[in-house]
């Protein structure tokens, strides 16, 4: 893995932390979490991550903004 796809993991965790403390509610942050971790899970990880993962983690990052 290299060190770019494991800040996107960090990133996604902290997504994911936030959806199970403060955002079971919020269908649009458990939807948008839900779909970069399915491409993330897909993606290449010994190659730059897509723009479309970078695409989704940065809407449910917005998403979780709203929230946060």
């Amino acid at each position: 893995m290299n060190d770019t796809f494991r800040e996107l993991k960090a990133r996604i965790r902290k997504l994911d932390e936030l959806l199970a403390t403060r955002g079971a509610g919020n269908v649009e942050l458990a939807q948008a979490v839900s779909r970069v971790q399915r491409l993330e899970r897909r993606s290449d990880r010994s190659r730059e991550p897509t723009a479309e993962l970078r695409g989704l983690l940065d809407r449910a990052e917005s998403a979780g903004r709203s929230i946060g």
